[in-house]
């Protein structure tokens, strides 16, 4: 029923997205979070999926970058409407997708071909800096793609080296979704799922290592706060 639900709104909201950022980013993007409601709407009155965040007075007033565990779709949802001016670096490849591709763009997501290399993080470098002096937050996964729950941590550097590079601010984010919507899996558990927004971590006079080793050690830290990973039997 959820997916009914999910493709139904996204036909919907297709033309408003894609058409309205022909001409405005902010129609575009207004129109987007609108999408992004209508699915986590459905996600909490079909599947009783509900959500407890603490930590919206971390949220800085400027643009900063935002390295969040990704454990499921629902995140993906979730954190644009929380946080209303951001862009998500994405792999390139999902430009290939009919209307999604369309609607990534006009939302100037940061598309990266990941078998590009340093080349890779040089452009998302480039382009994240563009973007947040355009007043707008960058939203990284910085383990590159959902983890399954017990997985170690994978973190990688691009987004440090982002925040090394541009001198902007990190905000980490912790969350248990996998325990509701596990990676890959079709069935949504009901329950509330956290999400944590950390204090701000600064990237003035610090290295991309020592700003990734401690985002990596407040989300890590947090997340054995608020998982309970044999929650549900899959």
């Amino acid at each position: 029923m959820f997916w009914i639900w999910s493709i139904a709104c996204t036909l919907i909201m297709a033309v408003p997205v894609v058409g309205g950022g022909l001409f405005s980013y902010r129609v575009a993007s207004e129109m987007a979070r609108l999408w992004m409601h209508l699915n986590l709407f459905g996600l909490r009155t079909i599947c009783g999926l509900r959500c407890n965040t603490d930590g919206l007075a971390n949220i800085p007033d400027t643009p900063c970058i935002v390295m969040s565990k990704h454990q499921s779709t629902w995140e993906t949802y979730y954190l644009p409407t929380v946080l209303p001016r951001s862009v998500y670096v994405a792999k390139k490849s999902l430009l290939w997708i009919p209307i999604v591709g369309w609607a990534l763009l006009v939302l100037r997501f940061i598309m990266i071909d990941r078998k590009s290399g340093h080349t890779a993080v040089s452009q998302m470098v480039t382009q994240a800096d563009e973007r947040m002096k355009q007043g707008m937050s960058v939203i990284i996964f910085p383990e590159g793609t959902r983890v399954p729950l017990q997985a170690p941590p994978n973190y990688r550097i691009g987004g440090a080296v982002v925040a090394e590079q541009t001198q902007r601010d990190v905000l980490p984010v912790a969350l248990n979704t996998g325990e509701f919507w596990p990676r890959l899996g079709f069935i949504k558990w009901p329950g509330e799922i956290t999400v944590s927004f950390g204090p701000v971590i600064k990237s003035e006079g610090k290295t991309a290592q020592q700003i990734l080793q401690e985002t990596e050690h407040w989300i890590e830290t947090r997340m054995q706060e608020i998982s309970v990973p044999d929650r549900f039997p899959y």
